[in-house]
């Protein structure tokens, strides 16, 4: 999914961040807590396996039965492993029927770190350049699985070394079947229907958690990742933290200090709804005419998009982010 907001939001946290002091102390105390290894192998082995059934289109069979292996997947890593089962309609008056996943690590702790990603994919190509294709539905190897992909990584290496925080992974389900490119209706909040979801009935009650992360589209080769509008107006003292995570550990080429224009993803309700700080490390790519990935609803969102070494500096920030808490 995703949809350009503009950049009004961003324009007003540069000023109102400037001399930001909590901001400040926040950056010079980041400490790297030692993660366990991320392996861009198996996260990239996880983008594949969802790939390969297909695209998961809500209410196709390929959606069905990642649906199957995703809950599978999970329970191998957690012991505290939710499905919410929903009902949404979408822009065209359909209702589709919905499952967001949440595994839970340290479920007794109250302090809660939220990592999250969507699963499903696009309907629609309606941004590839043949406009033949715009009806296709796409594979979302980075728009959906890359993110998911890095998640399970980040969900094995959980299981085998406890943080001393707890963290909840959920996976949200029909975040892009939004309106098409071209639609023009005065209909609200198409995008991201299972973040809504799950942010209007938590799935435990009173869930709160410190910050929350959300990956998307975290795959593709050279991927830079700016500072997200929305993000740094819900945020900034979390993204600001990550990515001086990230500088210390060497991907301050991935995670550049660039501020992007806010876009619409699951992140804005979590923040709205669930009032959790959550921030999107989503790539930001100035010379797209989308400003996303080339391949961003296109049907070249395949595995020849998927880069290793993307995943790889992905999952060691995410992990240390977690393993960096206490």
């Amino acid at each position: 999914m995703k949809k350009q907001i503009g950049l009004f939001i961003a324009i007003i946290v540069i000023l109102a961040s400037c001399d930001n002091p909590k901001k400040n102390k926040l950056n010079e105390n980041t400490v790297i807590i030692e993660a366990p290894a991320f392996n861009g192998d198996s996260a990239y082995f996880f983008v594949a396996k969802q790939v390969a059934f297909g695209p998961r289109v809500p209410g196709s069979k390929a959606h069905d039965e990642c649906a199957i292996w995703l809950e599978s997947k999970l329970k191998e890593y957690s012991k505290d492993v939710i499905v919410q089962n929903f009902k949404a309609q979408v822009y065209n008056g359909t209702t589709l029927s919905g499952k967001n996943f949440i595994a839970s690590f340290n479920s007794d702790k109250k302090g809660r770190i939220l990592l999250a990603a969507h699963w499903d994919s696009r309907p629609y190509a309606d941004h590839d350049p043949n406009p033949e294709n715009h009806k296709t539905p796409i594979d979302g190897a980075n728009d959906g699985a890359s993110g998911v992909g890095v998640l399970i990584e980040v969900a094995r290496q959980l299981s085998i070394k406890n943080p001393e925080i707890g963290v909840d992974i959920v996976f949200f389900d029909i975040e892009d079947f939004g309106e098409p490119q071209g639609l023009q209706t005065d209909k609200e909040d198409t995008w991201c229907l299972g973040s809504q979801y799950w942010a209007k009935n938590l799935h435990k009650p009173m869930y709160s958690a410190r910050f929350g992360i959300l990956l998307d589209m975290v795959g593709g080769a050279n991927a830079q990742f700016a500072k997200e509008g929305s993000s740094m107006y819900y945020a900034p003292d979390f993204m600001n933290k990550v990515w001086d995570i990230a500088s210390q550990l060497g991907h301050g080429a991935y995670f550049t200090n660039t501020l992007s224009p806010s876009i619409i993803d699951d992140h804005i309700y979590v923040n709205k709804f669930a009032r959790i700080p959550m921030i999107d490390i989503i790539e930001y790519n100035p010379n797209s005419t989308s400003y996303f990935n080339p391949r961003w609803h296109t049907l070249s969102d395949n595995m020849d998009g998927i880069d290793k070494n993307t995943l790889q500096i992905v999952g060691e920030v995410v992990l240390a982010s977690v393993y960096n808490e206490k």
